[in-house]
């Protein structure tokens, strides 16, 4: 009895103090879970992709060395031309948007709505284009109507003269961007009036109105938020376009917002401050355009056609018509597909560019592949493509395959507004993009810039929207049942998100990274700022050999990189299908 009391008090304290540690550590072993630790990781990245650039870009543009300054402003608009640049910019965006617009429109409708010939070339005119990158597009009808080397000047100087047609103006800038903008324009257009009740033009028709008349007052009006978004779209992504305006537009003088970004950039001293006080002036411009189409698309209510009552749209008889509207669409295929593919093909089998003739046709000869073969510069740019077309179409795919769980399946508060910040690079120019991580990386402790890692985060930034909609539209088409199964059968978050989620949303996560794959490897806007020599990618690499002025090499490098892409999207189509079918 006595021996034992004193040992008593020395050993209750040790036992009062372990509880308190014990469940402080099973606390922090509770909340630092895998799926905490993934879905924070997630929510981190993305913040930090979205707004750690524009911040830097702000920062470096109202901030020098003596605090908040507009200098960088006043020396940017009050330089020469400033007003010529801003008319320029707003003709080019609107005209282009106009232009894609029409095209675009007049090609879904005849396509969805009547019984036009050749509908099978409605494809190929609408995605192969997509596939061709901007800046092969361009030099393709640099060939065909430059005054001086134009093959379509060539055929019709006997006729008109020399020079009849000038790709370099303002309104060959127009045409060449609303003709390769015009796929986008007809891919939107589809899905309206494939959604639209036709009844409303049938009652029309047979109340004696004709078929132009029907068109312009019951069909455009009915699809009247479809045309306001795409040619708010189009105005938004011409004026941040920089193949057209550096390749068509420098030539004569001609300046637009990022022709004049890439000049101060490239100027010595370059003057970081004031490109981007053009580029907060462009993205102010872009971000009106983004928030007015949305506007216009929360209206949508009032033109909805598509009620509960079924319907079946039955083609319009064109008549007469109807083969004129087949040559138009012929017309349009040559235009844009078949007359740049072949004249890109034509000028690689040169030894010299001269416009086509019986001696030029017999001296075609493979020097130029073969030359290419030997270019050491050209195996490490298609490599360079190759790593961030796939490396950025993957990273972002698995990333916002977690975003849109947290987003559509998640209890978070605030979860929308991961979804905003996902959304955030949508509105800013590739360009302007470029600028704002230059701004990040100059500055950073870290050895990134003049990597290829800095193109990395560039595509993934540039791209994380686009994989943000696929993702997120596939995730609400799996019920929660199927997690809330595996879960109840005593399935981690993990393996129900590795084992269930992710092959369910396999085809979305797919069409994303074709599709992130397939602009990535033509992306040129955005690398133009941040690459270095060593990590050239084929659109750089391209635009060097057009600014050296060796077009036929030029030529026989677009021909590879359309092949490899075509190569690409094939292979991850018939991936994908595998993927989406499998059952296991």
């Amino acid at each position: 009895m006595t021996t034992a009391m004193p040992t008593a008090p020395s050993t209750a304290p040790p036992q009062q103090s372990a509880e308190p540690a014990s469940g402080l550590l099973a606390r922090v072993r509770s909340l630092l879970t895998l799926k905490l630790l993934i879905v924070a990781g997630v929510a981190v990245v993305i913040g930090y992709l979205a707004l750690v650039p524009l911040y830097y870009l702000l920062y470096g543009t109202f901030f020098d060395a003596n605090g908040f300054t507009l200098g960088a402003f006043a020396r940017a608009y009050t330089a020469d031309g400033i007003g010529e640049l801003i008319t320029n910019s707003l003709l080019f965006a609107i005209g282009a948007a106009i232009l894609s617009l029409v095209v675009g429109t007049a090609l879904a409708y005849l396509n969805v709505r009547t019984d036009v010939p050749f509908k099978p070339l409605f494809f190929a005119a609408s995605m192969i284009p997509l596939i061709i990158p901007g800046i092969l597009y361009t030099i393709s009808w640099i060939f065909l109507a430059s005054p001086d080397i134009g093959l379509l000047n060539a055929f019709l100087e006997p006729l008109v003269g020399p020079g009849f047609f000038d790709i370099f103006t303002i309104w060959g800038m127009i045409w060449v961007e609303g003709l390769h903008l015009s796929p986008i324009v007809f891919l939107l257009m589809v899905a309206a009036f494939r959604s639209m009740d036709p009844s409303l033009e049938e009652s029309a028709l047979m109340s004696g109105a004709s078929r132009w008349t029907t068109f312009l007052k019951i069909t455009v009006p009915l699809v009247r938020p479809a045309i306001v978004a795409s040619i708010l779209v189009m105005t938004v992504r011409s004026l941040e376009s920089f193949e057209v305006p550096a390749l068509l537009g420098l030539q004569n003088g001609i300046y637009v917002f990022t022709s004049q970004i890439y000049f101060t950039l490239r100027s010595y001293p370059p003057d970081l401050a004031g490109a981007g006080a053009l580029a907060v002036g462009l993205l102010v411009i872009a971000v009106l355009g983004v928030i007015l189409s949305n506007r216009v698309g929360r209206n949508g209510k009032d033109f909805q056609t598509v009620t509960g009552k079924g319907f079946r749209p039955r083609p319009m008889e064109l008549g007469r018509f109807r083969w004129v509207a087949g040559g138009l669409i012929i017309l349009y295929f040559v235009a844009t597909v078949l007359a740049p593919l072949a004249v890109l093909l034509y000028t690689s089998l040169l030894k010299f560019y001269v416009a086509p003739s019986a001696e030029a046709f017999r001296t075609m000869t493979l020097d130029n592949y073969r030359e290419l073969a030997g270019l050491s510069s050209a195996g490490t740019a298609l490599k360079n493509s190759l790593i961030l077309g796939l490396g950025s179409a993957t990273a972002v795919m698995l990333f916002m395959s977690v975003a849109a769980w947290i987003v559509v399946r998640s209890k978070i508060r605030f979860r929308g507004l991961l979804d905003q910040l996902a959304f955030v690079p949508l509105v800013i120019p590739g360009l302007v993009l470029g600028l704002a991580i230059s701004f990040v990386y100059l500055r950073s402790p870290i050895p990134i810039y003049g990597t290829i890692f800095i193109l990395l985060i560039a595509y993934c930034t540039r791209y994380m929207p686009y994989g943000m909609r696929y993702a997120v539209t596939s995730m609400h088409q799996i019920s929660a049942e199927l997690e809330e199964s595996a879960q109840v059968s005593g399935a981690s978050w993990w393996q129900t998100f590795r084992r269930v989620l992710l092959p369910l949303l396999s085809p979305g996560l797919v069409a994303g990274f074709i599709y992130i794959l397939t602009v990535s490897f033509r992306e040129l806007s955005s690398s133009i700022l941040l690459y270095s020599p060593g990590n050239e990618v084929l659109s750089i690499l391209i635009f060097e050999q057009f600014e050296n002025g060796s077009f036929t090499i030029l030529a026989a490098l677009g021909v590879v990189m359309v092949l490899t892409l075509v190569v690409l999207v094939t292979v991850a189509y018939k991936v994908g299908a595998k993927v989406g079918l499998r059952q296991d």
